[in-house]
């Protein structure tokens, strides 16, 4: 439990800053593109607190990016209307119902922020 607690704490408060950017946050900027940047976080804290923080960090980042461009294709191919989901605003807000080139390059800057995360933590306190 004790490697899984800085993930799911830090998962926690991103969560929090998910959602007020997505209530209280209505500009051209940080809601459209710094949540895209931030959910990259977010997933991957949630993963490796499922996971207890042990496996390989950048994999998961990277694991973590895939997933997103997945649902993003899902979203291209509005699997929301293929599933007969898009009166259930948990669903469209869940998976999305948009596809966006911009979102999919603010996923490749989140990872790229949590790789250079990983390396810097790594880097610093000598982690294998």
């Amino acid at each position: 439990m004790k490697s899984r607690l800085p993930y799911i704490v830090i998962f926690l408060i991103l969560l929090g800053v998910e959602v007020l950017i997505a209530l209280f946050v209505d500009d051209r900027i940080i809601r459209p593109f710094g949540g895209d940047v931030i959910v990259i976080w977010v997933v991957y804290c949630f993963v490796q607190a499922i996971l207890g923080g042990r496996n390989n960090h950048y994999r998961v980042a990277g694991g973590v990016l895939i997933f997103a461009f997945i649902v993003e294709l899902l979203q291209y191919i509005h699997i929301v209307d293929i599933l007969g989901l898009r009166d259930i605003a948990f669903f469209r807000v869940l998976i999305g119902t948009s596809f966006s080139w911009i979102d999919m390059l603010c996923y490749v800057i989140g990872a790229a922020v949590c790789w250079a995360g990983i390396w810097i933590f790594r880097r610093r306190n000598r982690v294998d």
